[in-house]
């Protein structure tokens, strides 16, 4: 069962992965009232995103702003008091022990929670084992969990397909938040561990990220109310 703390519409996180200030709020204007919370990621982020995530908080949106913090502990610890300032909900940082440490402790007593990203969805056990890992997708998600939840940090990034395993080592104590979200039959694109929204809010899904289907689509807010739907039909 999904915390009812969480209003359904809130559930919906839509990334702005656009090129500059001037096109992410033509895409906000037209989403309109359909979206509450809003991600921004790199692409943005380094256009002068992150002076419109205050001004997206301050206007009375959530804003997440993803940039994936890992450095060494003072690097990270003031950076994370830097975006607590801009009154964002969500920041994160790569589920390395030092950066989680010193991010939670860069967030202080503000309001900002910290998601620590467990496996980008983009890899795959081929893509870890590449890179040096012992392990796989699925027990470094787990192994990371753990240790996130050891050091107070306030939620995971995962992809959906790690949501039900994770739920039942956290339980209800930490937000799950899953990108790879793709509707029944979009395309998957770089994506490797992806799920629908139904059925990843089924598996223990708190937040919902999704891009480039709302981003591309014709109907960007037709888009979105589709999805908002469907959460409400999983948590039915």
């Amino acid at each position: 069962m999904q915390p009812a703390r969480i209003a359904p519409r809130d559930r919906l996180i839509v990334a702005l992965d656009l090129p500059s200030v001037a096109s992410a709020e033509a895409m906000i204007d037209r989403l309109g009232d359909a979206v509450t919370f809003y991600k921004i990621g790199y692409q943005l982020g380094y256009a002068g995103g992150l002076i419109l995530a205050k001004q997206l908080a301050g206007s009375g949106k959530k804003v997440f702003p993803d940039l994936k913090m890992h450095d060494i502990g003072n690097t990270v610890m003031r950076g994370v008091e830097s975006v607590a300032r801009l009154g964002a909900t969500f920041l994160t940082v790569h589920a390395y022990p030092q950066t989680m440490k010193a991010a939670v402790e860069g967030r202080g007593g503000s309001s900002l929670k910290i998601l620590a990203v467990t496996v980008l969805t983009s890899y795959d056990d081929d893509d870890l084992h590449a890179a040096g890992y012992r392990l796989g997708v699925s027990d470094l998600v787990e192994a990371r969990a753990r240790q996130a939840q050891a050091l107070g940090v306030d939620g995971l990034v995962s992809s959906p397909e790690e949501a039900a395993a994770l739920r039942k080592i956290v339980g209800h104590q930490m937000s799950l938040v899953t990108p790879g979200i793709r509707p029944a039959g979009a395309p998957t694109g770089d994506q490797k561990r992806v799920m629908t929204p139904g059925r990843a809010i089924a598996a223990g899904a708190d937040y919902l990220v999704v891009g480039r289907p709302v981003m591309e689509a014709a109907d960007p807010k037709a888009s979105a109310e589709a999805i908002h739907a469907e959460i409400a039909q999983a948590l039915a």
